[in-house]
């Protein structure tokens, strides 16, 4: 128990430190270098350098908080996934929930633009959570169907086909003066997000994440068995669709912001509960956060700085950290099953 807890806050430490360190080079990298030095000078006095304090609260600390905030968003989104089909492997992205988000938004701002009305930050994540909801729709009526989860699993990332193919084919029919920042969005990043999108995000996804936190004591029997938690008090039907409900809202968040993020809501829980040996909601949803936030930032980093000027989408860096830690789970699952 005393070494279970040292891990604890040791592992709490580690990702605060990671947290506060990632941030504060976010932003000071960039094409315009801005020193740990400037940086605090700027923000106690504006007037004296003005373009550090423009560049700083205009462009890299909504940026910064945008990837902190959705990038825990997407982490218990993906928590919340793997406690609901009792899997490590489901994920937001994984299970096409993320791209008939974006099927959504797409739809939304095509017709926006040819039309020429704006559209707010909370219809974007309203067309966003329709378009997961109705994702969330097709799997379930599959998972009646089928008792394999890696059927599922194929299931979900075709469905995530088919909304992607109409996304593309969306994209490219829209107007060409709006074409580049569509197909920008529907590769996934966080450049362009303002301060309005970063509060707005922020609005949404902490009290998600509260509501989430609230049920971790029957998420935690529910982990030990759908009959088990019955026995304990809890009404699964309104405990399943609050785990729906909120993971979708999170996922659809970070969409309509951000655009399709991969492999974050299924590599990022994997590493947390592997790191602290355990996976009680309420002793790591907190550190899931906190992990998608310092893994979205890391990921952010490289998007902007290993080719700048020229900028990556988000998903591609992710892929290539979080598809390894999948494809792990896969053979090491593959091993167990084998084993017993």
């Amino acid at each position: 128990m005393k070494a279970q807890r040292q891990r604890l806050i040791f592992g709490y430490v580690i990702l605060i430190l990671l947290l506060i360190a990632l941030a504060a080079v976010n932003i000071c990298a960039g094409s315009a270098e801005i020193s740990l030095k400037r940086l605090m000078n700027a923000l106690q006095h504006p007037q004296s350098d003005r373009i550090a304090y423009n560049i700083i609260t205009g462009l890299r600390l909504p940026r910064t908080a945008a990837a902190f905030v959705l990038g825990g968003a997407l982490s218990v989104s993906g928590f919340l996934l793997q406690n609901f089909f009792a899997n490590p492997i489901a994920g937001p992205y994984i299970l096409g929930i993320s791209s008939g988000a974006k099927l959504m938004v797409a739809l939304l701002m095509v017709l926006s633009l040819a039309r020429g009305f704006a559209v707010n930050s909370f219809a974007m994540v309203a067309a966003a959570f329709v378009g997961a909801m109705i994702s969330m729709g097709l799997i379930l009526l599959i998972s009646g169907k089928v008792k394999r989860m890696s059927v599922l699993i194929v299931c979900g990332v075709m469905i995530g086909y088919i909304c992607s193919a109409v996304t593309d084919f969306i994209v490219n029919f829209s107007d060409d003066s709006n074409i580049v920042n569509l197909h920008n969005w529907s590769m996934g990043s966080f450049s362009g997000i303002g301060k309005t999108e970063a509060v707005t995000a922020a609005v949404i996804v902490f009290p998600a994440c509260f509501c989430a936190f609230l049920l971790s004591k029957p998420m935690n029997a529910y982990q030990l068995g759908e009959e088990y938690a019955v026995n304990s008090g809890v009404r699964i039907k309104a405990f399943r669709a609050a785990l729906i409900l909120l993971s979708s809202i999170l996922s659809a968040c970070v969409t309509a912001f951000a655009g399709p993020v991969s492999f974050v809501g299924v590599a990022v829980p994997h590493l947390i509960k592997s790191f602290f040996r355990t996976a009680k909601p309420i002793r790591i949803l907190p550190a899931c956060f906190l992990g998608g936030a310092v893994f979205c930032l890391l990921c952010d980093l490289i998007t902007r700085t290993v080719f700048a000027p020229n900028e990556l989408s988000i998903s591609t860096v992710t892929s290539v950290f979080g598809a390894p830690v999948v494809i792990y789970m896969l053979l090491h699952k593959e091993r167990r099953a084998v084993n017993e």
